[in-house]
């Protein structure tokens, strides 16, 4: 595998989670059953921040949020420090053709990420961009993907970047939801409820209603398959999909339990990746940066934070993760949290006195948001926070102040400090203002 220059086609899309059939979720997605059958499935994957910029950012450098600089949306000033390498960027120094379709969110202007190809190159009735990403549905993505495959297939190794707009919510007149009239909206009665949330009527609702656009993701991973089987590339590309956080709920998204940092990732790469295999060790989405670029040519990175999962795939020793750290600092409002998470154990940090679950705007203006929007908003959340995953797998039951934890929560406390010491997090000199503080406040 090493230095065999594999093709690399990247697929993400928006707060999705694990929520598809292949993580025992009860959802239809035959194509990425498929695509897990014949590749591998990380059963432990987490994200880096529970929101999209930010995590997105650490897939693109391997490095923390706040260690490359973005700590808050792209859409809100937030950028990628220019002194880190970016995957495209990477992969074209190694002669890869970098290629974007559709959505990226991670800069305001895609060409600084180092995309050699933007699409559409400035053709104003395409249906994608990378600039507006509400537009690139996942169907129209995986069609001007399998367009170019057919009219202007790349000679050299190349990298495409194929994102998805699904499944964030949209604007529907007074709430945000998931049905705007382009997807098919499951029976709210047959839907699986959410174990961390109560089973009432308006989360059923939610739910039904984001089936719709899991089913288009499904659909469009399936298009892009059959394209690069139609354009003879699929033994010779490796095909990650992921997402950047966990779905748009509460308690889940904009937090760092779970069901805010945990994602899908699977990898397929026929003969040089096992199919049907199931890893169970600690991943975080840093990670994929450096094992990326070891797939593509061998180089090893040890100047990044993230750590290549290669040798999980070869008969490399392994150095398995025993902590995967989170973070979120701004967002729709300011919301500094750190956090660290072992195989059992989960320590989350605040930095600011703020509601006990905090809700993005997209979920507080939802029927999920509204349904428990009362009780979630109506207590002071703690600042220190520490749940045995064993046997409390909801994160429901706080022992920070168990006495009986003591050691657990000293030891983990302990870690998360020193690495935020490691990492320079700017968040232990004081408060971190808003990106556009100096526009707001001129002096």
């Amino acid at each position: 595998m090493v230095g065999s220059e594999p093709n690399v086609v990247l697929i993400h899309c928006h707060d999705l989670g694990r929520r598809i059939g292949c993580y025992d979720r009860d959802v239809d997605t035959p194509a990425l059953e498929s695509l897990a059958d014949d590749g591998a499935v990380f059963e432990n994957h987490f994200v880096t921040a529970p929101q999209c910029s930010p995590s997105r950012s650490s897939i693109h450098t391997g490095e923390f949020p706040h260690v490359n600089g973005l700590m808050g949306l792209a859409h809100g000033r937030w950028e990628i420090d220019d002194r880190f390498a970016t995957l495209p960027a990477a992969l074209a120094e190694r002669e890869y053709e970098t290629y974007l379709f559709g959505l990226q969110h991670a800069a305001t202007d895609p060409q600084s990420l180092g995309f050699e190809h933007v699409f559409p190159g400035g053709a104003r009735t395409s249906p994608v961009s990378p600039t507006d990403h509400a537009v690139n549905r996942a169907r129209d993505v995986a069609r001007a993907f399998r367009s170019f495959l057919d009219n202007d297939p790349p000679t050299e190794p190349f990298f495409a970047s194929l994102g998805f707009f699904e499944a964030h919510r949209v604007r529907l007149d007074d709430r945000y939801g998931f049905d705007d009239d382009n997807y098919e909206m499951a029976d709210p009665a047959g839907v699986e409820a959410l174990p961390y949330l109560p089973d009432r009527e308006r989360i059923r609702r939610d739910l039904a209603e984001m089936e719709g656009m899991i089913e288009a993701i499904d659909e469009a991973v399936d298009a892009v398959l059959d394209a690069l089987d139609a354009a003879d590339l699929a033994d010779d590309t490796l095909v990650v999909f992921t997402t950047e956080h966990g779905i748009a709920f509460p308690r889940a998204k904009g937090c760092c339990y779970d069901p805010g940092i945990e994602a899908a990732l699977l990898l397929r790469y026929p003969g040089e990746i096992d199919g049907g295999e199931r890893y169970d060790e600690l991943v975080s989405n840093v990670d994929l940066f450096p094992t990326i670029l070891e797939m593509a040519d061998g180089t090893v990175l040890d100047e990044v934070s993230g750590q290549s999962f290669l040798p999980l795939f070869t008969d490399q020793e392994h150095y398995q993760r025993e902590l995967v750290f989170a973070e979120m600092t701004w967002h729709d409002r300011y919301n500094p949290i750190r956090a660290v998470r072992t195989e059992r154990y989960k320590y989350i940090r605040s930095f600011w006195h703020l509601p006990d679950v905090y809700m993005t705007d997209d979920i507080l203006m939802s029927e999920a948001g509204r349904a428990v929007r009362e009780e979630f908003q109506s207590n002071p959340r703690p600042y220190a926070e520490l749940y045995d995953l064993e046997a409390d797998p909801y994160e429901r039951d706080n022992l920070a102040e168990d006495d009986q934890y003591r050691h657990v929560r000293d030891e983990l406390e302990r870690r998360l400090v020193a690495w935020m010491r490691r990492t320079e997090d700017p968040l232990l000199s004081g408060p971190i203002p808003p990106a556009d503080y100096d526009e707001i406040v001129p002096w």
